[in-house]
């Protein structure tokens, strides 16, 4: 996700909030959401992977997927 993509998806908020958004831009709105949710996700995904638990004793624990 680019900065650039960010602030186009901020842009069309702000249009939609204002005067409404035509038909090709509620499409291009909601794609850019879909691609935003997708890299948030593989993002925390990454994070969650390098996440240990330590217990009392020092002992690490990987988090485990439920």
């Amino acid at each position: 996700m680019t900065d650039k993509m960010i602030e186009r998806i901020n842009e069309l908020y702000k249009k939609s909030k204002a005067e409404g958004l035509t038909d090709a831009e509620k499409k291009e709105q909601t794609q850019l959401r879909q691609k935003y949710v997708k890299s948030f996700r593989q993002s925390l995904m990454g994070t969650l992977d390098n996440v240990y638990l330590v217990d009392e004793n020092g002992n690490q624990e990987k988090l485990k997927k439920k």
